[in-house]
This record gives structure tokens, sequence and C-alpha cells, in this order.
């Protein structure tokens, strides 16, 4: 299993330093002022982190919904487990 793990690894890793290069590229090699590219910089991680936060209460929320719905349908399968164990045990005299 380890010998799969590893080149998913190598591919991740790649991807990852591909990406910072080409962040790194894209900002040395922009037609743009520095001020211009500060602030557009600044504006597009503002954006990016609020949908970041969007995304992770909507994730939130509907993993608390599915949790919630979870716990509701355990509690039903236990009550008819301890129903039928109680009917089990009537029809053996416990």
């Amino acid at each position: 299993m380890e010998e799969h793990e590893k080149p998913q690894c190598h591919f991740f890793t790649g991807l990852l330093i591909g990406g910072v290069l080409g962040l790194l590229a894209g900002i040395f090699f922009a037609p743009e002022s520095g001020k211009k590219l500060r602030s557009d910089i600044k504006e597009k991680s503002s954006e990016f982190l609020k949908d970041v936060k969007e995304i992770y209460d909507d994730s939130s929320t509907k993993a608390k919904d599915i949790i919630a719905e979870a716990k509701g349908t355990v509690e039903k399968i236990a009550g008819k487990v301890q129903e039928k164990v109680g009917k089990d045990e009537k029809v053996l005299g416990a």
C-alpha cells in the first residue's frame, strides 16, 4: 500500500510547487504597478477568504444536520432492538 501512496504524494508535492512557482512568475511578470498589484492581491485574497468562510459555514451546517439525522435514526433502531429484545425475553420466560 505504501507504494501506491508515494506517487500521489509526489504528484501533489509537484502540483503545490508548480502552483507556487506560477504565482511568483505571475507576480514578477505582471504588467501592473506594484501598488495596483498589491491592491488586486489584497482584494482577491479577501474574496477568497470570504468564499472559504461561506463554504465552511455551509459544510458545518450540513454536517450538523446529517449528524442530527443519524442520531435520530440510531435512536429509532435502538428502540426497535430494545422492543424486540423485550418480546424475546417474554417468550423465553426470562
